[in-house]
């Protein structure tokens, strides 16, 4: 059973406050805004990757208009990666 969306967020932000919790404790403004955007970009990235997922696996919540098909999780994918 995959772990919920909530849970796996949940995770990505204590590692990122950890560090910008050490980073606030020493001062250090400019790692704390790389890692203010770091935690940005890997957020998105998670998200996306979890939207995969829900596609393919056919777990997307129900107020969601993805099809659990095989065929529309595909089609899924397929547009996702256009977007590069």
């Amino acid at each position: 059973m995959p772990r919920k969306r909530q849970q796996i967020l949940d995770n990505l932000d204590a590692v990122y406050r950890e560090a910008y919790d050490r980073a606030e404790a020493a001062k250090d403004a400019r790692l704390m805004a790389d890692l203010d955007a770091a935690y940005q970009r890997e957020q998105l990235l998670l998200e996306v990757l979890l939207d995969i997922r829900d596609a393919v696996t056919g777990s997307a919540s129900p107020a969601r208009d993805a099809g659990t098909d095989p065929v529309t999780a595909l089609e899924t994918i397929r547009r996702i990666t256009r977007l590069r």
